[in-house]
């Protein structure tokens, strides 16, 4: 482990944040950084050495009447000019390349602990504060090393030479030049903890804006169903104006000092005028000592005003460092455990051994859940929402891992093999059909990556797709859309049992996988179904008893426990929880149902 995320009393306090970013992010650049130190001192030296043949220039024509001196003198700035005009763009060009790369990789570090978080961690947040947390707090990263290399390699490098030009030219004029600065840095410090908090502000706003962006067009449909354009607009102003708001605060603060140093300047730029001038009138000095002196001076106001000022900035900037540090230093929901061997399966019989679960302290779903499932049965779960249905789907996938008992493939808990390994013998088919941006052909592959064009269009054949894919104006290569929404809900879903039947799991887990659906697209789907759970291990929750009634076994679970189970006809003999839910829902359809069951052949 870096030592840069060891603990301490405030990891994310300034000086810890800026000793990490030093260490862990800018020392792999040192030598790319010290070549645009090189050149920044450079630069600062050719802005230098221009503040004193200004001086020199005065002196050649108004002084010695030189006009050769006045020519060398001229030839020698373009000289200076031009190397450090080169100078500065060498170190730019040096300093926006590592700090893309920096942001890049912080990009990518930022989502590579996403990934490794449980489903758990993404419960209670909104997508949109991971956008905002990627994307600011990658840049402030590379805009805070920005700023202390600038700082130092520029602007400090630059105020000393101009300083020793001041102190050359005139030393006790020189004492005008630095009166503002500890004023200003005094007035600044009072400064920097209100700067935090409003950037802190802004961040949240700028975060809520996102999140009502993105849910209005993730749901238009509803918002156009239910007319809620006004009531989207509303939200979406309120966030922009708080953001507003906080942007205004954060102009007047960060500028607040902006009257102070401007007033120390003019006192500064008065005395050393007054002083220079009687030396130059009342003493005989040459005036290119004083237009020396006075260029110098005003040349280095700016970069005095910006390292006054790099608390200030430094403190806006950090918080987006520390919102990425703090995603990235969490500790992973899912740490790596490729360590672990991996699942080895033959039959594929799953057991569920008194397991116990809850997703909150004290509130448990599972309370000693048992039961079998086996290779080329159908296994079916019913009961009423809220019993632990999907937990028993989460748990086998490890999402969640369980608090006691076990869970069994062939005997091995899964506790004990990789997850990866384990997810790789498993096909998940869900009522929520989520496909990625791409083709009708990248979704069907991303069950198999790399798989060959004959094993997509064997799959989506298996799936009862191929026909309607082949119907649409360019087949495989249709783009589907954002969340596959260039597609009906029927075709959606046999895309995605495609894309189960390519992975040739072991395991298929169905989670109301046509419960949305009308009569015909169920058909096709339950078709596409029975092709993908044939000899395999298969579990199905349902709320329509229709579809599951050939099912080898059904189990009942409610409170978290299995309270019967067997097939469809001996659960209705035993008159007891089964045949209850089934007599409600004929009589909420008023007829027996005529949907097909799942066929497994």
């Amino acid at each position: 482990m870096k030592a840069s995320t060891a603990e301490s009393p405030d990891r994310y306090a300034t000086l810890p944040l800026v000793r990490r970013l030093l260490v862990d992010e800018a020392l792999g650049h040192w030598r790319r950084y010290l070549l645009a130190f090189v050149l920044m001192g450079v630069a600062a030296a050719g802005t230098a050495l221009s503040a004193y043949l200004l001086g020199k220039m005065t002196n050649e024509a108004y002084v010695d009447r030189d006009y050769h001196g006045v020519v060398v003198i001229g030839l020698l700035a373009i000289v200076i000019f031009t190397i450090k005009g080169m100078a500065t763009y060498g170190s730019a060009v040096i300093l926006s390349s590592i700090g893309n790369r920096i942001v890049a990789d912080n990009q990518r570090r930022m989502f590579d602990k996403l990934l490794r978080e449980n489903i758990g961690f993404f419960a209670d947040r909104h997508s949109s504060e991971f956008v905002a947390r990627l994307t600011t707090g990658a840049a402030a990263v590379s805009q805070v090393i920005n700023l202390l290399i600038t700082a130092i390699g520029r602007d400090l490098m630059s105020l000393i030479g101009l300083s020793i030009v001041m102190v050359i030219q005139d030393p006790v004029m020189s004492l005008a030049g630095f009166i503002t600065a500890p004023p200003a840095l005094l007035f600044l410090r009072t400064l920097i903890r209100r700067v935090r908090g409003i950037a802190w502000m802004k961040f949240a706003g700028g975060t809520h804006i996102i999140e009502t962006m993105q849910e209005a067009l993730q749901g238009m449909r509803m918002v156009k169903a239910f007319s809620l354009e006004d009531e989207m607009r509303r939200r979406l102003a309120a966030s922009v104006a708080d953001v507003e708001r906080e942007s205004n605060k954060m102009a007047r603060v960060a500028n607040r000092a902006s009257p102070l140093m401007e007033t120390l300047g003019g006192l500064a730029v008065a005395l050393a005028l007054m002083y220079g001038g009687y030396r130059v009138i009342e003493t005989g000095a040459t005036p290119g000592e004083f237009i020396s002196f006075l260029a110098a001076f005003l040349l280095a106001y700016e970069p005095a005003k910006r390292l006054a000022r790099l608390n200030l900035d430094l403190s806006s900037n950090l918080v987006g460092v520390r919102v990425l540090y703090e995603v990235i230093d969490s500790p992973p929901g899912e740490p790596s455990d490729d360590h672990l061997p991996p699942i080895k399966l033959a039959a594929a019989r799953l057991e569920f051994a008194d397991v116990h679960f809850a997703y909150h302290a004290g509130t448990p779903v599972l309370r000693g859940m048992s039961f079998i499932a086996q290779r080329g049965k159908v296994t079916a779960l019913v009961g009423p929402s809220g019993g632990g249905k999907t937990t028993v789907l989460n748990l086998i996938m490890r999402f969640y891992d369980v608090d006691s008992g076990a869970i069994l493939i062939d005997g091995q808990d899964i506790a004990k093999v990789s997850r990866r390994s384990l997810r790789r013998e498993i096909a998940h088919v869900g009522q929520i059909v989520h496909l990625f941006r791409g083709s009708i052909r990248d979704n069907i592959a991303l069950g198999k990556l790399g798989a060959s064009e004959a094993e997509i269009i064997a799959a989506a054949k298996a799936a009862h797709a191929h026909d309607f894919i082949l119907s649409l104006p360019a087949g495989y290569d249709t783009r589907v859309g954002e969340y596959g929404l260039q597609l009906s809900g029927g075709q959606r879903q046999r895309i995605s049992v495609a894309r189960a039947l390519i992975k040739n799991a072991s395991i298929i887990l169905l989670d109301e996988a046509t419960a949305a659906l009308d009569s015909e697209s169920e058909r096709h789907v339950q078709e596409a179904i029975g092709e993908l759970c044939k000899g395999r291990t298969t579990l199905i929750i349902a709320h329509r008893l229709s579809t599951i009634m050939h099912a080898d076994c059904i189990l009942v679970v409610e409170g978290g426990v299995v309270v019967e189970s067997g097939p469809h006809e001996e659960l209705l003999c035993k008159g007891g929880r089964y045949a209850s839910f089934y007599r409600l829902q004929l009589k909420g359809q008023g007829q027996a149902p005529t949907r097909e069951p799942i066929a497994v052949g």
